[in-house]
């Protein structure tokens, strides 16, 4: 078998493949595995120099940043679906060690409210800091509501996968009872079942998972993202570059392989249907199927002729959505060990002291962003992976998240990665500085011992990621989001597919459940059934 990842600019092609993948995100490398393991020959290309998307890490100095992975739930019980699927693509390869009792802490000024592991800790959690009648009502109410709008979830997206004519007769159906939460937003929601604020605040702490403040976002993807902790949360062990590594042997077992360096200029359509790619370097490869894992944006606006998008339409479609948050990371390294330093597994989710308006701290931080962070996320993965200390002893990483909208950086729109102009670094600094100081306020045993820092941009995630505005979930998760049937994996051209966290929500789960459903369509089975069976 020859090696699972390689540089498109030093491989022979010597074989045919039986379809191509665009884009090596978790997405595309599960598509790929599962369709490896069903008798297809397929071809991952991807344009960045490192596989896996928002799985890969970087280094540098030393140390190892997880670029997209925090925390993910579900992994660590063996009969939930994410854990069965992660068993499959990877052939039982990736391990998993949880968070403990606690996986999220909703912070505001000196006031914390621990989420803990478990429905029933959860709640009587909670309920110990809301101890009013009513605010311990609201909780219960609250969490069977996002038990029962998850459940619902089921066949919403399984109708993604059917045939036209299927999904036509069946498809209103199936679609119709997720339909009643995802039409709500996340406030209306939880304003229907209490008037504490406070409690309400606290309940919707992990907005920043999906980055939409309570009145935008739709309750759908909010029940999704917290009943997905609900049960816990877990890491990968040696870090998240184990994903891309697992899973791409799992693709080379059958015969195919992972490029990077790769960078497609087109999707050629010859007789209506899909045939294989053009690549930036003027190659033609041609295979029978053709998917995309790179965002319904980039598909139709970067990878199709004008006279496709004109054909079909496509620029109608994208009116009907648009580009979720973006973001600035601070990535931090420590020249101290975990232990030394004190360091704790949970998330901080931070926010501004007694400021229980999510929805109006994020406008008054868009209108002026020298005010409060409506939101500073917090991350300690060197303390996640019990494997950590034996790549990087006495060394320790930590991530800062915060909103920041791409129109900020827009004016150096253009430059180059790590050439910009002195005035961008000038305002990159500022913003570091100032998320330093709240990492200092709340872990204050680290002030003094940072030895290396650096803070990413929308600017950033558009130069690795390839998403126009720097977006870091792909579509925004508001009402009309999943009103659109056209957000699946079939395409109005023969033969190309569609993969992705657009397709389905976002976040490592969304994509791994994009990757299922996406193969589902093709094999015109249901992979979710067939897996499940695999791995018992």
């Amino acid at each position: 078998m020859e090696q699972a990842i390689q540089s498109y600019k030093r491989y022979t092609f010597n074989r045919n493949f039986d379809v191509i993948v665009i884009g090596s995100g978790i997405s595309g490398l599960a598509l790929a595995a599962i369709l490896s393991k069903s008798g297809k020959r397929v071809l991952v290309l991807e344009r960045h120099y490192t596989a896996g998307g928002y799985t890969h890490v970087f280094k540098r100095r030393g140390y190892e940043w997880d670029v997209g992975i925090h925390y993910i739930g579900e992994v660590h019980r063996q009969d939930s679906a994410l854990s069965q699927w992660f068993n499959y693509i990877s052939d039982n390869a990736l391990k998993w060690a949880p968070m403990g009792e606690v996986y999220d802490k909703i912070i505001f000024g000196d006031d914390v409210y621990p989420f803990h592991t478990g429905r029933e800790n959860f709640i009587s959690h909670l309920q110990a800091q809301f101890p009013a009648k009513k605010d311990q009502k609201a909780i219960e109410a609250y969490v069977q509501l996002i038990y029962d709008a998850q459940r619902s979830t089921q066949l919403y997206f399984a109708e993604k996968a059917l045939p036209k004519a299927v999904s036509w007769l069946a498809g209103g159906q199936m679609r119709k009872k997720m339909l009643r939460y995802s039409r709500k937003s996340t406030l209306e929601v939880l304003q229907s079942i209490s008037d504490n604020p406070k409690l309400i605040a606290v309940l919707v702490g992990q907005y920043g998972d999906y980055g939409l403040p309570p009145s935008q976002s739709s309750f759908a993807i909010h029940a999704m993202v917290a009943k997905h902790y609900m049960n816990g949360a877990s890491f990968p062990i040696g870090g998240s570059s184990t994903i891309a590594k697992s899973v791409a042997a799992v693709i080379a077992k059958g015969g195919g392989v992972v490029l990077t360096n790769a960078e497609v200029a087109q999707v050629v359509v010859k007789n209506h249907k899909a045939s294989g790619v053009q690549m930036t370097d003027g190659r033609y490869i041609e295979a029978p199927i053709v998917v995309s894992s790179t965002g319904v944006y980039n598909t139709y606006n970067k990878l199709l002729s004008p006279e496709l998008r004109e054909k079909h339409q496509l620029a109608k479609k994208l009116d009907s959505v648009e580009p979720s948050v973006a973001h600035v990371c601070l990535y931090i390294g420590l020249q101290h060990s975990v232990q030394d330093l004190g360091l704790e597994k949970p998330n901080l989710w931070i926010y501004p002291d007694g400021a229980y308006d999510h929805d109006a701290n994020v406008a008054a931080y868009l209108a002026n962003p020298n005010t409060d962070f409506p939101v500073v996320y917090i991350s300690f993965p060197s303390v996640k992976d019990p494997d950590w200390n034996n790549r990087y002893p006495n060394r320790a990483t930590i991530d800062i998240i915060t909103l920041a909208p791409y129109k900020w950086f827009a004016k150096w729109q253009g430059s180059k990665w790590k050439k910009r102009e002195k005035a961008y670094d000038a305002f990159k600094e500022q913003l570091s500085q100032r998320l330093l100081e709240v990492l200092y306020r709340y872990v204050p045993q680290v002030k003094g011992k940072v030895d290396h820092y650096e803070l990413s941009t929308p600017l950033t995630t558009q130069h690795f990621c390839n998403y126009e505005q720097g977006e870091i979930y792909g579509l925004n998760h508001n009402p009309n989001r999943f009103e659109q049937k056209h957000l699946r994996p079939r395409t109005p051209i023969k033969n190309l597919y569609l993969t992705g966290q657009d397709i389905v929500s976002c976040g490592i789960g969304g994509a791994l459940a994009a990757g299922v459903i996406t193969a589902s369509a093709m094999l015109k089975r249901d992979v979710s059934g067939m897996i499940r069976k695999a791995v018992k």
